[in-house]
């Protein structure tokens, strides 16, 4: 891969990521709201910024579930239940993170 097309394709990466922020920012009290009302999701959601550990299949498959009616209630999380939303979960971990610094 050229360092051109290495360059083009990080630049819309950080495009997309800093969209996806924006978004979830904007929508951040409601879709909190929504995800510490769903028993055990927080804890699931956060277990890679607390851990460090990744997320195992059936995790990533009861996160995607819980998002899917999420998103019916707040449209802009619908993103994350699409197929391949698996790569932009640790942005919404991100966002929704209370703490100030991350854990080590």
């Amino acid at each position: 891969m050229s360092p051109k097309l290495k360059a083009t394709c990080l630049r819309g990466f950080l495009m997309i990521k800093n969209y996806l922020k924006r978004l979830i920012v904007i929508n951040k009290e409601a879709i909190l709201m929504e995800v510490l009302s769903i028993s055990g999701l927080m804890q699931i959601l956060m277990k890679t910024r607390n851990t460090d550990e990744k997320w195992t299949r059936e995790e990533k498959t009861e996160i995607k579930k819980y998002l899917r009616n999420i998103a019916k209630i707040i449209p802009a999380v619908a993103v994350f239940a699409l197929p391949g939303g698996s790569f932009l979960l640790p942005i919404l971990a991100e966002v929704l993170d209370r703490r100030k610094t991350r854990r080590l």
